[in-house]
């Protein structure tokens, strides 16, 4: 499927999720990344209520490159079970489509 389409992730750190997303953008499976600030994640984690503190990532790829960016980033991340959720984007801009089709490898 062509198109936008987005992935969702925490990172339990800025340094862990700026790693992530240099390597997806250096392979061109996502044209950008954008780090959010800290916020607090509730959980529950085999059985028991949790929380921790967490930076999330929203990643802008294409529906043709989703799957693998997917896979990708889940052997990057640190987790032993990683909240990696993508989905395609119903609408988006021309340009930003355009955008994101464009985008290549820089290795």
């Amino acid at each position: 499927m062509s198109g936008a389409a987005l992935i969702w992730c925490p990172f339990p750190d800025r340094e862990t999720a700026r790693a992530a997303a240099d390597q997806l953008l250096a392979d061109g499976l996502v044209a950008c990344a954008n780090i959010i600030g800290e916020m607090e994640s509730l959980f529950v984690w085999q059985g028991e209520a949790d929380s921790a503190s967490e930076v999330g990532v929203l990643f802008k790829t294409t529906g043709a490159r989703l799957d693998a960016a997917i896979e990708r980033l889940g052997t990057l991340h640190p987790y032993e079970t990683p909240a990696i959720i993508g989905w395609h984007a119903d609408a988006a801009h021309p340009l930003t489509a355009q955008w994101l089709a464009g985008t290549k490898s820089l290795i």
